[in-house]
């Protein structure tokens, strides 16, 4: 049984025979699973039915956002790869596990607003072809809702709670962390694609 190829973005080199753009699908790709998995353990701790349902559909999306980069990936040739020591594994470390709900909703704001401006950025690449902007469309016109509806429910939680506060100092906190994380990768992703995929 063959087992699927690794990108280790650690390393920095990337193998010729894997172009720039799969590599770049396959890291968007990681980062979508890694976000489902991470609302998926939202479920656990949102008990508000109408925070389900909203919570559902943005994990039905996120689920079709890591399948839309694995067609992409198929459609391009080639095979779905592991990404080792991806952007959600990164921030997932360097922020530590959230233990507050309040605290997990604002990480997961931060991270989706991540996704959102580097979808955007990648839209405006020149010589961008069709079927990759046709998937980059699809993701962003969803990461925009699912920002605004995580948003408006940290902040009420937390006035709930007595600390109306509290959401927007952990975003800041984590934005930080972002900030952090994204820089490294940044430099990592230059040095393995190329300046052109670097954001």
């Amino acid at each position: 049984m063959a087992t699927a190829q690794k990108i280790d973005i650690e390393e920095g080199h990337l193998d010729p025979a894997i172009p720039p753009d799969v590599a770049m699908f396959s890291f968007y790709r990681n980062a979508e699973q890694h976000g489902a998995n991470l609302l998926f353990r939202l479920l656990k701790h949102l008990d508000d039915p109408d925070a389900q349902a909203m919570l559902s559909q943005h994990l039905a999306e996120e689920t079709q956002h890591a399948w839309l980069w694995t067609d992409r990936i198929l459609r391009a040739g080639f095979k779905p790869m592991i990404v080792a020591d991806g952007y959600q594994t990164r921030i997932g470390r360097a922020a530590g596990i959230p233990r507050d709900i309040v605290d997990l909703l604002a990480l997961t704001v931060v991270v989706e607003q991540r996704a959102l401006r580097r979808y955007q950025r990648h839209l405006r690449r020149p010589n961008l072809d069709a079927d990759t902007a046709e998937v980059l469309r699809t993701v962003t016109k969803d990461e925009a809702w699912h920002i605004d509806w995580i948003r408006k429910h940290g902040r009420q939680l937390a006035t709930e709670r007595g600390t109306p506060e509290r959401f927007e100092e952990a975003m800041k906190r984590f934005r930080v962390v972002d900030e952090e994380v994204t820089a490294v990768l940044e430099a990592k992703e230059r040095e393995m694609l190329g300046e052109a995929y670097a954001d």
